[in-house]
């Protein structure tokens, strides 16, 4: 049975969250991302052909959605990672924790950089434009933005925390204790 939903902008530190819940709570996830990679393989294309496939036939995005939705309903993770998944949890009303984790444009861009070794400049430029592209794509799509936090449960502010603070806040939201 789900029991948190994790959504954030990249560099958030969505990915690292995660990890530190499964290992925490032995818990199983879902990543969205997977549900991408799968598809891809599944019509036997290479990730940045499907890439592109998306980009050009929303068709497609609302498919992997679906998919998303449909596994997220069948309940075999804990734990679903995914821009959007805080809003698929929402809309279906599964009874979960949504968590966005918030942090700020550099701090993002800091994290990325250390991630990928690419200039702070360049960081923040990528995340800009994958977040506008996004945005864009979500709007139109669902007349959603992630960010909103319409569906959200919690909204934890982690620009000034480490990975080991926003899990041990995460493991409280989680037991009630916060």
């Amino acid at each position: 049975m789900m029991k948190i939903t994790v959504s954030g902008h990249p560099g958030s530190g969505t990915s690292t969250l995660v990890k530190g819940l499964m290992s925490h709570f032995n818990w199983k996830s879902l990543n969205g991302g997977d549900v991408f990679r799968q598809e891809a393989v599944r019509r036997g294309m290479e990730l940045q052909e499907f890439g592109e496939l998306c980009k050009s036939d929303l068709d497609v995005d609302r498919e992997l959605d679906r998919l998303l939705k449909q596994q997220m309903l069948e309940g075999s993770a804990q734990i679903v990672e995914s821009r959007l998944a805080g809003w698929w949890a929402y809309h279906l009303e599964i009874p979960c924790v949504r968590l966005w984790i918030e942090v700020d444009e550099k701090e993002r861009a800091r994290r990325v950089v250390s991630r990928e070794n690419i200039s702070i400049e360049k960081a923040l430029e990528d995340n800009k434009i994958r977040s506008e592209i996004d945005g864009e794509r979500f709007m139109e799509l669902y007349q959603i933005l992630p960010e909103q936090r319409e569906p959200y449960t919690t909204v934890l502010d982690a620009t000034h925390l480490g990975a080991d603070e926003v899990l041990t806040e995460t493991i409280k939201i989680l037991e009630g204790k916060s």
